[in-house]
């Protein structure tokens, strides 16, 4: 991918990363009890942040996807308020950073991955199951540095109670998320012929 189209993917990936923060994602019920039901959404308890971290890693690329990511961190550790949390550099400070941290590997992961083959769904999936263990990798090694030398980030929790918290509960609406973003990707990258 060239240059231009590169820096292009980054500052879409910025602008999706920062969006995706403050959207939550939503499932509808199943088609067969609309008739009974109409139509309900449900919320899968997480944002399109992480959906949108591996979306531009699935269609920028790995260069791309990790200079969005590190732009977004840049921009919030600078004092703009587009972590879930706020921003500044007191952000160190709470638990989940690493896990923000991990979303440059996880971007270029998914990214490396995402263009090793032509596009295909499974190939796609699995690019951004990749991203996102390794956002997770980065968050558990964060929580597990964070105790061992006993900073004050985990806002009394219990290095367990932060896996739960972080890394266990928000994982199965993170898979919706990925699903989502693999046939999006796998769309677009078909329509874009690339």
């Amino acid at each position: 991918m060239s240059v231009p189209n590169e820096i292009l993917w980054a500052i879409i990936g910025l602008l999706l990363t920062i969006g995706g923060n403050f959207l939550e994602a939503y499932i509808i019920n199943f088609p067969w009890s609309w008739s009974q039901q109409g139509v309900n959404t449900h919320s899968v308890g997480v944002t399109y942040q992480i959906g949108a971290v591996l979306l531009v890693g699935c269609l920028g690329g790995k260069n791309a996807g990790a200079l969005s990511q590190i732009a977004y961190l840049v921009i919030g550790l600078m004092g703009f308020q587009v972590f879930d949390r706020g921003g500044g550099l007191e952000y160190f400070q709470q638990p989940t950073f690493g896990y923000l941290l991990g979303f440059i590997p996880g971007a270029w992961v998914c990214g490396y991955l995402a263009f090793r083959r032509q596009p295909k769904l499974e190939f796609l999936a699995l690019s951004c199951f990749f991203g996102l263990l390794s956002i997770h990798l980065a968050g558990l090694s964060y929580l597990i540095i964070s105790q061992l030398l006993n900073w004050k980030v985990n806002y009394g929790l219990s290095l367990f109670q932060g896996i739960i918290n972080y890394s266990f509960y928000p994982l199965p609406g993170q898979f919706v998320v990925v699903c989502a973003v693999t046939v999006i990707a796998f769309t677009l990258r078909k329509l874009m012929f690339y």
